[in-house]
């Protein structure tokens, strides 16, 4: 398995529209400020480093998760994480270059 793969940047089989059409929430997971200081409109801001200990309430929303940040790698790790746990979730990359897909 390659990098991108590993990091959920490689072999989408769905994609964004996909998730969107089926409600998808996004998640953005960089820092407060960084959320602050610019993010998708009616995104979630939830950090990194709070993922794990969010995954029930996240599961509680019962909806697929497209997560973003500033380059692609901590949602990649969210992704992970979050696949893990059970949840259909689509690494978002970059929170701009996801917010021109939608």
């Amino acid at each position: 398995m390659g990098l991108l793969s590993m990091l959920g940047l490689g072999g989408k089989t769905e994609s964004v529209k996909e998730f969107m059409d089926k409600g998808a929430v996004i998640i953005d997971v960089r820092t407060v400020g960084e959320y602050r200081n610019g993010h998708i409109k009616g995104s979630k801001n939830i950090p990194l480093d709070m993922i794990f200990s969010k995954v029930s309430e996240i599961k509680r929303m019962e909806k697929p998760v497209i997560v973003c940040c500033r380059s692609g790698m901590r949602s990649g790790q969210a992704a992970s994480i979050l696949k893990n746990s059970g949840i259909e979730v689509l690494n978002g990359g970059g929170w701009q270059s996801l917010e021109s897909k939608l």
